[in-house]
């Protein structure tokens, strides 16, 4: 990918994918050789050497290519932006299902610009496969294009979300029942961004969350938005929710949470 000028989109798209292939090989190939895993804040909060490691390629290959962008890394990985452009990545985005030999975990990258995600890109080793969009980009899934979401309200969506066992008869669980009372059906699947890819094919038709950090919700927003897709940050007890997917279920879900 040597020699490709930041600027243009689709150069961009196409380091970005290469990217996320690469980070999620890499991660898979040392889970494969074995694991070294730690805790952060819980049990179920971890990290491994894969993560570092796909963080350390990604930041490698971003510092070749794209020296005058920064970037922000969930393992640490952190460079200022003298070109008002930010990499965000997450070498491995559910983690915990990744040390545990489960496949629902991705690799994912998003650019964005005064804090606005404007291309993503999202790899899933166990199928081999890609998702990639944004701004300006055409949002494809292994290079074929992605249709638009179709809406429907909560009362009919399949909502993927998590919520943390403590969390659970405070006023934070107070909110979550709010929404997740209204739903069609839950599923709690432990990657936010391969959850949202499930929206991007249909699949799902929303994700909602709180305290969610940049690297957990951009990479997926920026293709989402391209589909015609709705992503909205909101207070509710005490709280930032993070709540994306089409557009009529996004909207009722913001309601039930600010508004009881």
């Amino acid at each position: 990918m040597a020699g490709l000028a930041p600027g243009s989109a689709r150069d961009d798209a196409a380091l970005a994918a290469s990217i996320v292939e690469q980070a999620a090989a890499l991660a898979a190939a040392e889970r494969r050789a074995g694991l070294a895993t730690s805790q952060k804040t819980s049990v179920s909060d971890v990290v491994t050497n894969a993560d570092h490691a796909a963080e350390a390629l990604v930041e490698r290959v971003l510092a070749g290519e794209r020296p005058a962008d920064g970037l922000l890394g969930e393992e640490g990985a952190s460079r200022p932006s003298a070109s008002g452009r930010t990499w965000v990545v997450d070498p491995v985005d559910g983690t915990y299902n990744f040390a545990q030999g489960l496949d629902w975990w991705c690799s994912a990258l998003a650019l964005e610009v005064e804090g606005d995600p404007v291309l993503g890109a999202v790899r899933h080793d166990a199928s081999a496969t890609t998702w990639l969009g944004g701004r300006d980009v055409p949002p494809t899934r292994d290079g074929e294009p992605l249709a638009p979401l179709v809406d429907r309200a909560l009362a009919d969506a399949c909502v993927a979300t998590y919520l943390h066992p403590p969390w659970i008869g405070t006023e934070v669980s107070r909110a979550f029942d709010r929404f997740a009372s209204r739903a069609a059906t839950l599923r709690m699947l432990g990657s936010g961004t391969m959850d949202v890819m499930a929206v991007a094919d249909g699949r799902v038709h929303l994700v909602c969350q709180h305290t969610v950090p940049p690297w957990d919700w951009m990479p997926g927003a920026a293709i989402i938005r391209a589909l015609g897709g709705e992503v909205r940050h909101v207070e509710a007890a005490g709280r930032t929710w993070y709540v994306a997917g089409v557009p009529t279920a996004v909207a009722e879900t913001v309601d039930a949470l600010v508004g009881g």
